[in-house]
């Protein structure tokens, strides 16, 4: 593990190219030991082209990569012993059964017959799957086939933990299930380095974020500093879905101190640095034969920080992801 002060994942430089397609364009960041490292972006932003650079999994075309010290730029492999991977697809395999693959990758990390499978009982029993260890892998809903992939990727007790999209296609109850055992895997001193396209899920687990669009990190703070830049901020959200676009371009011409946009799905959004009266845009609205089912004022969030840092709308983004995976894109 890395010394006093030194960085448990370090990149400089981090690039790399598929074709025509800069994937990742000279990233710079660090994860202190101990940390949970949110890496936030939206589909092709190049989030799983750098978790698979720092796995070893990809080879960067220019930059360096330390894990827990370790030189790993000419030997991508020299590290992989202090390393938990978890990829945004499962890994398993379909035929074995929950505590034979948990078996099967502790055998791969050198773990004695009897360690490994003290171990996958377990993290079996840990993850609520100890009612279906003996049931085949191909056999597990998708919640249960994400929490065995991240029992596996952690059966060794690795502590640095890779998480490519690990909440992503599958049920509420899971995502939330999941979420809470990656906060306590970190509780316990995993370092953990985390990509989501999920703003709520990194605004919840992490400590420290970057925004990655187009193969480029364009921000990287803490949540909580991330979070300063929405005080003075006042919002209040329409839903009215008559031609928002529309409206929100009259609007802002009738009301100059306001900012407006169309919010996804219908809807409108008006900020300001000033308290929004609501009555005058209710009456506005109406006036344009536009009937205002609901007006509310909402606290500014990290997705806000999200959309005026990277121009990129939060829940397009997320419906871009979720449409991938159900059509089986990465």
């Amino acid at each position: 593990m890395p010394t006093d002060g030194e960085a448990a994942i370090k990149a400089e430089g981090l690039a790399k190219r598929f074709d025509e397609v800069q994937a990742v364009a000279g990233v710079d960041f660090a994860v202190q030991a101990g940390e949970l490292f949110g890496f936030l972006g939206p589909n092709g932003a190049g989030k799983t082209t750098t978790i698979n650079m720092l796995t070893g999994l990809a080879r960067p075309d220019a930059g360096t990569i330390h894990i827990a010290g370790i030189d790993c730029s000419g030997n991508p492999k020299a590290a992989q012993h202090l390393m938990g991977i978890v990829p945004d697809e499962s890994n398993l395999y379909p035929e074995l059964t929950g505590f034979g693959n948990l078996s099967f990758c502790g055998a791969l990390y050198g773990m004695s017959k009897r360690n490994r499978e003290r171990r996958a009982e377990e993290l079996l029993a840990r993850f609520g799957l100890a009612d279906a260890a003996r049931r085949k892998f191909a056999g597990y809903s998708r919640g249960m086939k994400r929490k065995l992939t991240i029992a596996a990727g952690i059966i060794h007790s690795p502590p640095i933990l890779f998480l490519d999209e690990p909440t992503t296609g599958i049920d509420v109850a899971s995502a939330r299930q999941i979420r809470q055992l990656i906060a306590d895997l970190n509780v316990g001193g995993t370092t953990i380095f985390l990509t989501t396209h999920y703003i709520e899920e990194a605004e919840r687990l992490c400590r420290r974020i970057a925004f990655i669009v187009r193969g480029r990190i364009v921000r990287t703070d803490t949540v909580e500093d991330l979070m300063r830049q929405t005080e003075g901020r006042h919002v209040v959200e329409f839903t009215a879905t008559n031609d928002a676009a529309r409206l929100c371009k009259a609007m802002m011409t009738d009301f100059p101190n306001l900012r407006c946009h169309a919010v996804t799905g219908g809807g409108i959004r008006v900020e300001s640095s000033e308290p929004v009266r609501v009555g005058p845009l209710v009456r506005f609205l109406e006036d344009r034969n536009v009937e205002v089912s609901e007006a509310r004022k909402i606290r500014p969030s990290l997705e806000d920080v999200f959309v005026h840092v990277t121009g990129i709308e939060a829940r397009a983004m997320k419906q871009e992801k979720e449409k991938a995976k159900r059509g089986g894109g990465a």
